[in-house]
């Protein structure tokens, strides 16, 4: 694990978080799955309302995550992530979509930026990468899904952009976090997905049957340099490896909850 990234806890919640970030004003926190409430995985913190769960119970765990990493979960804002690059602003309209029902969250989007203080991002992953991108001098803030597809259509780059386009930031100010997700030591893909990254083959290592290991983190952490980013943390927690943790669609095959990834600009 990164020296940067620790494990934190407040009620007998636990959390992971960016040392790096919390230091410049940045509250950030990567739900562990421990002691929750869920239909779905009895005694879990599923944090997803599109998952199947009990919506009741969702909430419950939102708002005792908030208060616990210490945010207002009602301003809670997502967005429907459907492993894509595309990626949006959070307005003063937006804030608070998706915090309460997936009827009015975001549609179609991967990622998010603000410039908003107190206003909290929160995106779902079970192995996907999730990145944190924060600006100490601007206040602006992004988050990104990055499972392959996403990667593939390089969101972490695009939300760079986005991030100098809207807010004027520039990228080597930029703080950037890689959250825990599938590790190159269990990601398994295939020709179609090796096929998918040209230019970043130095990611993939055969393992024979037209099988390879997939190493997201290296290919977000070179997307993010290409960007101009210099500040990378990387977790370093493979989510498949510690699914006691931390949820893993791969290793409880399908039938998982959602760790929520939380990042928001102090409105202090």
């Amino acid at each position: 694990m990164d020296a940067d990234f620790c494990l934190l806890a407040k009620d007998n919640l636990w959390w992971g978080s960016f040392k790096s970030f919390r230091e410049a004003g940045f509250i950030n926190g990567c739900s562990c799955r421990l002691h929750g409430e869920s239909a779905l995985r009895p005694g879990t913190l599923n944090l997803a309302l599109h998952v199947g769960d009990e919506a009741e119970l969702v909430l419950r765990n939102r708002q005792r995550f908030g208060e616990a990493v210490g945010l207002d979960y009602h301003r809670l804002t997502t967005c429907a992530q459907v492993h894509g690059s595309r990626v949006v602003q959070v307005t003063p309209e937006l804030v608070g979509r998706g915090a309460l029902s997936c009827q009015d969250t975001i549609p179609d989007t991967d990622g998010l930026v603000t410039d908003l203080p107190g206003v909290p991002l929160m995106l779902f992953f079970a192995d996907c990468v999730p990145i944190l991108l924060a600006d100490p001098v601007t206040g602006a803030i992004g988050l990104a899904h990055g499972g392959w597809r996403g990667t593939a259509g390089k969101i972490a780059l695009k939300t760079v952009r986005l991030l100098q386009e809207r807010f004027g930031v520039r990228p080597e100010n930029l703080l950037a976090g890689l959250g825990p997700s599938i590790g190159p030591c269990c990601y398994e893909v295939d020709d179609k997905v090796r096929d998918s990254f040209p230019g970043y083959e130095e990611f993939f290592t055969a393992k024979g049957g037209g099988k390879y290991w997939l190493d997201l983190w290296g290919v977000n952490q070179k997307q993010l340099r290409e960007a101009g980013v210099g500040r990378i943390s990387v977790a370093g927690c493979c989510t498949s490896h510690n699914p006691e943790l931390f949820c893993s669609y791969r290793a409880e095959k399908g039938r998982t909850g959602r760790m929520g990834v939380v990042l928001c600009r102090s409105s202090l």
